[in-house]
């Protein structure tokens, strides 16, 4: 089997010893190892892809107790097995273009089962992908009931992660709080900047020479989360507001399609308020 171990506890002496000898009791072989220790909290944190013939479950048992002294947040799951993913949109396509598009060509290791709306606009789009769209109307009346329809089909659909695909709706604190550091939001600018309507023409009225894109998990605190990925592009006086518009899509598809395929390979670590990113 092809196995990925992440590991999160306080820094001590012993760990990476202790690590690669229970991988080596199961019958494993490392292919790759990456760690690192936070200066500041003391948190240690560490991915392991391995090859073994013992099966999930024992691997499990063996690393378990070979680093209980430790005291970790240890997970362990087949890398043959891709993370589902329930991606949610409104009605700007261009972000749920390229994670369909990257998926087809094998280029993003999740799988989507369903793609969720609050709009019918894009449920030719996802259909014509052999996707299920489901339609989920929200409003200030039935927002309470929408979510819980959102957490059935989380459920149902054993999804393992959410990614807001330009979805245009805010989720309630306590929707965040059931599925902390599961979803994943793309914003149109190097955070906090430029909230609201029409952003790229904030931006163009403020005279801005780059504009961005952050991919971030989503709290109760909006646009406060932990940051996933940045990108950047330079941008000039003669920048038109539809200019700034289509090239900060490029910028946000990019953005959001690395963030993703980082969650599905285990390598993103919350250490704090911020995050660990092996690359």
């Amino acid at each position: 089997m092809d196995l990925i171990a992440t590991l999160q506890c306080a820094d001590k002496p012993g760990i990476v010893h202790a690590m690669t000898s229970s991988v080596l009791a199961a019958g494993g072989n490392i292919i790759e190892n990456q760690q690192f220790t936070d200066p500041v909290t003391n948190t240690f944190v560490m991915r392991t892809r391995f090859e073994t013939h013992s099966s999930l479950a024992q691997a499990h048992q063996v690393l378990s107790d070979g680093l209980s002294q430790f005291h970790p947040r240890l997970s362990i799951r087949d890398n043959s097995v891709p993370k589902r993913a329930l991606v949610m949109v409104t009605k700007e396509s261009h972000c749920l273009r390229d994670l369909l598009y990257l998926l087809e060509l094998g280029e993003l290791p999740i799988e989507i089962p369903l793609v969720v709306s609050n709009r019918e606009d894009l449920k030719d789009l996802v259909q014509s992908h052999g996707t299920k769209f489901v339609h989920i109307p929200v409003s200030e009346e039935n927002k309470v009931a929408a979510e819980a329809q959102l957490s059935q089909l989380i459920k149902s659909e054993a999804i393992d992660f959410v990614v807001l695909a330009r979805y245009m709706q805010i989720l309630s604190a306590d929707f965040c709080r059931d599925n902390a550091n599961q979803i994943i939001n793309i914003h149109h600018s190097f955070l906090p900047g430029f909230k609201g309507a029409k952003p790229y023409h904030q931006a163009h009225d403020r005279g801005v020479k780059i504009i961005g894109a952050t991919a971030h998990f989503v709290t109760a605190d909006l646009d406060e989360g932990p940051i996933i990925e940045q990108d950047v592009a330079h941008v000039t006086h003669s920048s038109t507001p539809e200019e700034l518009i289509a090239l900060g899509r490029d910028i946000e598809r990019r953005v959001l399609a690395k963030a993703v395929k980082l969650y599905a390979e285990d390598r993103i670590f919350i250490v704090g308020h911020r995050t660990v990113i092996f690359s």
